[in-house]
């Protein structure tokens, strides 16, 4: 969908780069800056495990602290969302993804794989979620899992079922132009003020009252750090996690409506 020009912002807000939150966000960005300092220092290839958008910040900002360090962000294709960090001496080194990947075939035909039981069959073989990046599912019921090396081992070992259907895990090998780009419906709301219940209320479908019984009962994450204030103002690219109800990705916020109401757009995950 195309917005006009009165709908569309001049200015739009984006959230600035958050310092780590907690002791573990610090001690994540010290592994970070140490990783860098081996690979100045020692003239070798590091890789880290898939990051979350947040991490991938964090990381971000502990490379550009340290300097001196080439990095390569990969998710197995150009939208993934979990993406392994690769660094790089200054010299000519060539990138070898850190990763493979494998396809998950359902047994029966007809039989549509869904990501929620994709993954929590996954992490039901005792797999760290860090070892596992972004699930693509195909239109025919098949998926994409990309994952580290011993996650691909183990589930092709062990990975039997998912829910009630019975599933064969073959090791793939794919370019990122022959992936099955999961297509998500861009979807299009007003909202009185980008105060976070307003927001919420508006993807949500719900009043402002609900939203706010939802937000103070902290159920709810922006870009993967929790929050409990109404009054939080969200920014273009802020991702929402609803414990209970999913994701979403404020995508655009454009100008005002004639009722003074803001535009926004945004994704349902």
């Amino acid at each position: 969908m195309k917005w006009t020009a009165k709908e569309l912002s001049s200015e739009p807000k984006k959230r600035g780069f958050i310092p780590p939150q907690t002791p573990d966000e610090k001690l994540f960005m010290k592994r970070i800056e140490e990783l860098c300092k081996q690979v100045l220092f020692g003239g070798q290839v590091r890789s880290t495990h898939f990051l979350t958008d947040r991490q991938q910040q964090l990381a971000t900002a502990a490379i550009n602290k340290t300097g001196g360090v080439e990095y390569y962000w990969d998710g197995g294709y150009p939208q993934a969302e979990r993406k392994v960090l690769t660094l790089l001496p200054e010299q000519d080194f060539t990138y070898e993804p850190p990763f493979c990947s494998v396809e998950i075939q359902p047994a029966a035909k007809g039989v549509k794989l869904q990501h929620r039981d994709c993954l929590g069959a996954i992490l039901g073989l005792g797999l760290d979620r860090k070892s596992i990046g972004d699930i693509l599912l195909h239109q025919d019921g098949t998926g994409i899992v990309f994952c580290l090396e011993p996650a691909a081992n183990l589930m092709e070992q062990q990975l039997t079922q998912i829910g009630r259907e019975s599933v064969l895990v073959i090791r793939q090998s794919f370019q990122a132009h022959d992936l099955p780009m999961q297509e998500r419906e861009l979807k299009t709301a007003t909202v009185a003020s980008l105060r976070m219940d307003a927001v919420i209320a508006a993807m949500l479908h719900c009043g402002r009252e609900k939203a706010v019984q939802i937000i103070r009962a902290g159920k709810v994450e922006v870009n993967h750090l929790p929050v409990t204030s109404v009054h939080t103002e969200m920014y273009e690219q802020d991702i929402l996690t609803i414990r209970g109800t999913g994701r979403f990705r404020l995508e655009q916020i454009g100008g005002k409506s004639r009722k003074d109401r803001v535009f926004i757009q945004y994704y349902q995950y």
